[in-house]
């Protein structure tokens, strides 16, 4: 293989991968030095000039013309004038001989070799871009084809055919892939590993949903609308929390869309995922109470050092504040950042003989007593009413859990 082929196949095969020129011509003139040690110990007396286009070589080795007795004719920028004079009879001592070193000089197993470590080069080269472009593209929303469905992972490909993974953790439990199929993601993390990078997509990340907005929501794209917190139980409920930078744009309107036609793209993305669009404020009370909805609040207390808020609502709102499996509850308080406790608001006089729950803190643990006032009940009269059955199925306390708690309530009435 002569110099014009190795650096024609070399060129045509990096342009595919998308080398630039520069980039290229660096790689070539890397492998070529790289050649020249081998053979001769150093490339420092050596120029090397490269035309990729057209596949020319131009190799040249320089050395300074000493006298056959010099201490310095074993120097490798030196040669003795005996030797030189092979070259051109009328050299003398201190002149520079520059010769010409030819591809056909190295041998073949070096050439083939040097071909080799050039491929290598190019798709080295290829990932680190491939690594560089993604690093930069973290959080951003990607369109991929599935290409294979492994057991912990499905293999995407984005528009370049670069393989992207989607682990199982990072997909929405009602998910179901086949090769072929088309679907969205964010870029979650990329990483390095032994010099190959990982891409790993998620559908997931509050991030994700907050993409979708962005992309099916023009007023949103067009920064009308900002979305200021977004909160997820992947494949559940999500929360997210809008403003408008236009008086005259409503934002929850605006992303709900007209008999909800806007949302409903996002929610058909996200495998029906509930999506409560709630109105931003720096009224932190409002807030809290627009996170609770669809429950409606009767009052608050706000503990900022604790980082803890007690509601009240009426009986008929708490099953709707807490929701199915404390999802609204836990949800809201994610959006405000808060831990959120609910109490049943007490309607009519307030019944003196009726207990606080924690003051049975030294006969009941305190993680039964926290269950109980996840469920809106705080006094002993309040659980006692409830009933055996209602408890059972509102609470996640064992059947003999209630019974001892009902027991010890009884007992303080009797």
């Amino acid at each position: 293989m002569n110099s014009a082929e190795l650096i024609a196949s070399f060129a045509d095969f990096a342009r595919e991968k998308n080398i630039d020129r520069p980039t290229m011509i660096k790689i070539l003139e890397d492998v070529f030095r790289t050649m020249i040690r081998k053979k001769y110990g150093t490339d420092e007396n050596f120029d090397v000039i490269i035309n990729p286009d057209n596949g020319d070589l131009e190799m040249f080795r320089t050395r300074e013309i000493v006298d056959d007795d010099s201490e310095d004719i074993w120097d490798y920028d030196k040669v003795p004038l005996a030797e030189a004079r092979k070259i051109e009879k009328d050299f003398e001592v201190g002149e520079e001989v520059v010769e010409e070193v030819k591809l056909e000089d190295f041998g073949r197993r070096i050439v083939q070799t040097a071909r080799q470590t050039l491929i290598q080069k190019v798709k080295d080269m290829e990932k680190e871009i491939l690594y560089i472009r993604y690093k930069d593209q973290v959080g951003e929303l990607l369109s991929v084809e599935v290409y294979q469905v492994l057991g912990r992972e499905i293999i995407c490909l984005d528009a370049q055919g670069n393989e992207l993974s989607l682990p199982r953790d990072q997909q929405i439990p009602r998910d179901r892939f086949k090769k072929g199929d088309s679907t969205k993601a964010v870029v979650h993390k990329v990483e390095m590993n032994n010099g190959t990078p990982k891409i790993t997509l998620s559908r997931t990340s509050p991030v994700f949903l907050e993409r979708l907005f962005e992309q099916e929501i023009p007023e949103v794209t067009d920064g009308l609308i900002m979305v200021r917190r977004v909160v997820r139980e992947p494949g559940e409920r999500a929360k997210v929390a809008v403003e408008s930078y236009d008086d005259r744009i409503d934002p929850v309107g605006a992303c709900v869309g007209m008999k909800g036609s806007r949302i409903h793209t996002i929610v058909r993305e996200m495998n029906n995922e509930n999506i409560d669009v709630i109105n931003f404020t720096d009224n932190i009370e409002l807030l809290i109470a627009r996170a609770l909805s669809p429950a409606k609040v009767s009052r608050m207390s706000i503990h900022k050092d604790e980082k803890r808020v007690s509601a009240w609502l009426k009986p008929d709102q708490i099953s709707l504040a807490i929701g199915k499996g404390g999802q609204n509850i836990k949800l809201a308080g994610k959006l405000v950042g808060m831990e959120i406790d609910v109490f049943r608001e007490t309607e009519g006089p307030v019944d003196e003989d009726d207990v606080e729950l924690n003051e049975f803190s030294d006969e009941i643990d305190q993680w039964v007593l926290d269950e109980f006032h996840r469920v809106g009940l705080d006094t002993a009269k309040s659980v006692l009413a409830m009933g055996r059955e209602d408890l059972v199925r509102r609470t996640e306390l064992e059947e003999e859990t209630i019974d001892e708690v009902l027991d010890v309530l009884r007992q303080e009435f009797e």
